[in-house]
């Protein structure tokens, strides 16, 4: 009698095979932050994961944060932070911090990836005009150093993929006059899979999903089509952070990309699992005319 655990395992790979399939080619774009970025053990799944998904015919692109590893450094250097609106003002000091922080982060990626197999390079947006921004204001005072994108020049990450590596992107452009920003992790990954026609946008984040009720965990969403996402928005069934997130996945689907997929990075290879199996564990967002894969009701 054949053991029951390797039955389990050939299911589960056979689950996955119609999304190998339907993906295979496809550009994914996949937005590392959270504490997914500062705990060992969950870097390293989620390095293994994108490695499989390259390993399996994806073409995947990894845009990162660095927020948590940024304060630190900031903090350790004994420069004292200043916020406007609730956001930190990021002045020429903190600007050259974030700039070597990030830079460090996005090698360490490299590190990792290159040590399973593939081929990995990491660039910023200021490499070959990847991102062009336009200084930002949180309404209408200065914050510094932070970066609107205005335009994206996808072709340095053409030329990438096209000869089999995987680009690694850390948030940082240029504006008109090569004055570095910073830029927001989450706005840079929607900008760049819309620049790419990403078939997939993955947020890792420090939360499970989009709930119909925060205060009910039973309550997750598997997958909502855009005007879904609006009504949660206009009706107040989500708040805080998850706003600015659920816009940033409405203007990615309105803007060309297929699926948005919000997860929790803190839970061991959630991105396998969402991208692979049948109903996933986070929340999918999907264009209008896009099929769901997942019922409620099955």
């Amino acid at each position: 009698m054949v053991n029951q655990m390797y039955l389990d395992k050939a299911e589960v790979l056979i689950e996955a095979l119609p999304y190998i399939q339907r993906f295979n080619r496809k550009i994914v774009v996949v937005k590392y932050g959270g504490s997914a970025m500062v705990d060992d053990e969950l870097k390293k799944n989620v390095i293994e994961d994108v490695v499989l998904l390259k390993l399996v015919g994806f073409k995947p692109i990894i845009v990162h944060g660095g927020g948590k590893e940024i304060s630190r450094w900031v903090g350790k250097v004994g420069m004292e932070p200043h916020f406007v609106n609730g956001l930190r003002v990021t002045d020429a000091d903190t600007m050259e911090v974030a700039e070597m922080v990030l830079g460090k982060v996005n090698k360490e990626l490299v590190t990792l990836v290159q040590s399973l197999g593939i081929k990995a390079v990491g660039i910023s947006g200021k490499d070959g005009g990847l991102l062009k921004v336009d200084k930002k204001l949180s309404d209408g005072e200065d914050i510094g150093f932070v970066g609107d994108i205005r335009e994206v020049n996808p072709k340095i990450l053409y030329d990438l993929l096209e000869k089999d590596f995987l680009p690694i992107v850390c948030p940082v452009g240029l504006d008109d006059h090569f004055q570095t920003y910073n830029i927001n992790a989450d706005d840079a990954a929607c900008a760049i899979a819309e620049a790419v026609n990403a078939e997939k946008l993955a947020f890792l984040t420090d939360i499970e999903g989009v709930y119909r009720d925060p205060s009910d965990p039973d309550s997750l969403i598997s997958e909502l089509r855009v005007k879904e996402a609006v009504r949660l928005i206009e009706h107040g069934n989500v708040g805080g952070g998850m706003i600015p997130k659920l816009k940033n996945c409405i203007d990615a689907i309105s803007e060309g990309v297929n699926r948005v997929h919000i997860l929790d990075g803190r839970i061991p290879h959630s991105l396998l699992l969402e991208i692979f199996t049948n109903k996933g564990i986070g929340t999918a967002i999907l264009r209008e005319d896009e099929e769901k894969f997942y019922h409620e009701d099955n």
